[in-house]
């Protein structure tokens, strides 16, 4: 049983969705973040604005809001399934990995593989493996732990189980390491619980979302999600670095994000974390 955490985490992304709607600054999000009392923030390549090339300014915003980085996590236009782009996505992803070593045991998210191409699905799963497993060597070389995020969204390639069971029989579980997101999970999982505990030892640390029976997102305690059985099979996993990342993407959150994230860390407070 690994004892570390919980630690709550915020992730950018409830701003991000709102795409030109939002046009706030990302000091405002960490403001947003911050005084909603959370202890971190996973900050997304869209989000981290004019601080992607300042590791050392970003380290003092987020300082003097007394958040520490749990992560950076991007995405690719290609889905990372297109072979012709291979290069390109690793050089992103050591971008990234070198911004986070700057940064004390933080992580480096992989977002889901997502077909953006015609054709058949197995090439595709080799070409996502392929850069995951790539981009966890280069973590590994710099002390940074890589993970992979898959998704629920339009096109994804990591749906549901038998999507799951594809992947991560080609990942280099060594290497590579998975955020689960419970939300996306319910979408596409029927036992969210037993993939939980299928893949149990490769959890890194966890994004907390809910969705209804219908699949529809909702604030975190309104929809199906089992908050307790999930926090108990995570907390046992062996790389469980403690971080617990809310995330939100119901209606509420784009009416207002800041009170959303608000309203999701007084849910988990009620839990006890």
């Amino acid at each position: 049983m690994n004892d570390r955490g919980p630690r709550v985490g915020c992730q950018t992304y409830t701003w991000e969705m709102l795409g030109k709607g939002w046009t706030g600054t990302t000091d405002d999000i960490l403001d947003a973040i911050s005084q909603a009392g959370y202890e971190g923030v996973e900050i997304t390549d869209r989000m981290i604005g004019a601080y992607a090339d300042r590791p050392g300014d970003f380290a003092d915003a987020l300082a003097v809001r007394g958040l520490t980085l749990v992560s950076v996590a991007f995405g690719s236009a290609s889905g990372f399934t297109l072979h012709e782009e291979i290069e390109a996505d690793l050089e992103c992803a050591r971008r990234w990995i070198a911004f986070a070593a700057t940064f004390p045991g933080a992580c480096v998210s992989i977002g889901s593989g997502t077909e953006v191409s015609p054709g058949p699905r197995g090439p595709k799963f080799d070409i996502a493996a392929e850069i995951c497993n790539r981009a966890g060597e280069l973590g590994r070389q710099a002390g940074v732990a890589v993970a992979v995020h898959p998704s629920s969204h339009h096109a994804t390639l990591l749906f549901d189980r038998a999507d799951y069971d594809q992947f991560f029989a080609r990942l280099d579980a060594s290497l590579v390491a998975w955020v689960p997101d419970t939300g996306h999970l319910l979408r596409g999982h029927p036992d969210m619980l037993d993939t939980l505990r299928t893949y149990r030892d490769r959890v890194l640390y966890l994004h907390l979302k809910d969705a209804d029976a219908s699949g529809d997102w909702a604030m975190l305690g309104e929809g199906v999600c089992d908050t307790a059985a999930v926090l108990a099979i995570v907390r046992a996993s062996p790389r469980f670095n403690g971080w617990l990342v809310l995330e939100e993407e119901s209606s509420l959150a784009a009416a207002d994000p800041g009170h959303a994230v608000q309203a999701n860390r007084k849910t988990l407070r009620a839990l006890g974390i």
